[in-house]
């Protein structure tokens, strides 16, 4: 049996966070045109085309990246766990649960850390997931990553994220309302 003190542990949890930030960053470099179209994937390690894609979908990359499969590990909570997840479909799909951002949020606060979601930039760190309803009247999901690089003029960290354009770094967290905040290291 092996055992892992708390401090291996808290390594071993920020080293792959800086992998999950240096992973999204290098998602930067990617041309990919914003596409939400429903489209038909393999399963597990499915993805849509690499050239096109939404925001959920670079932060399924920047994980795949790492080894973790998003696809696989929401459909398989959401397949023992159904009722947790909001109804958007009465069954499930491989193809596009995991895309949704309601379904990663539930995700991520079942398998990962819930964390304050604040106004306070130091509270968010590089690897955290934040999440942000771009309009409360219609309320559409959007989902970016902390990175480990400041805005050179506000000094906050910056937010990977595709909001229509591609996969972009930008100072945006705190330019919507922010509606959830995790932190996901993979499956233990």
């Amino acid at each position: 049996m092996v055992f892992v003190t708390q401090t291996a542990a808290t390594n071993l949890h920020h080293d792959f966070l800086a992998r999950l930030s240096a992973a999204a960053i290098e998602r930067t470099h990617h041309t990919v045109r914003y596409d939400p179209g429903y489209v038909a994937i393999t399963y597990p390690g499915g993805d849509v085309p690499s050239d096109s894609g939404v925001c959920s979908d670079e932060v399924i990359r920047a994980y795949r990246a790492l080894g973790v499969d998003l696809q696989k590990e929401v459909h398989e909570d959401m397949k023992a766990h159904f009722r947790e997840y909001p109804r958007i479909s009465p069954k499930l799909d491989h193809n596009i649960d995991h895309r949704r951002v309601v379904n990663l949020m539930v995700f991520f606060s079942r398998k990962g850390e819930t964390l304050k979601a604040s106004n306070h930039a130091e509270d968010y760190a590089p690897g955290d997931i934040v999440t942000w309803d771009l309009d409360p009247k219609r309320s559409v999901g959007h989902i970016g990553i902390v990175v480990d690089q400041r805005s050179p003029e506000s000094g906050r960290y910056m937010i990977v994220h595709n909001i229509g354009a591609g996969p972009k770094m930008e100072d945006v967290l705190f330019d919507w309302k922010i509606t959830g905040h995790f932190r996901y290291y993979g499956p233990s």
